[in-house]
């Protein structure tokens, strides 16, 4: 089958506000049933095998505010 994505926040990650600091950007990965990953970009579509996991990791969102304030 073919799986396909359309995503933000994969290269930039998510900003803060007032001071806050950025989140950690998503990732998207394929899984191979060999141990093999391959990573795509925040738009893409791979052919999948019996097998194969397709990984969605989201952004965290960013912060708001200094911390520790």
């Amino acid at each position: 089958m073919t799986a396909s994505i359309l995503s933000n926040n994969r290269a930039v990650a998510p900003f803060g506000q007032a001071g806050g600091e950025a989140g950690k950007p998503g990732r998207n990965t394929v899984e191979r049933v060999d141990g093999r990953v391959e990573e795509l970009t925040h738009i893409g579509s791979v052919q999948m095998g019996i097998g194969d996991v397709f990984v969605i990791e989201t952004p965290g969102g960013g912060g708001f505010g200094k911390p520790g304030s």
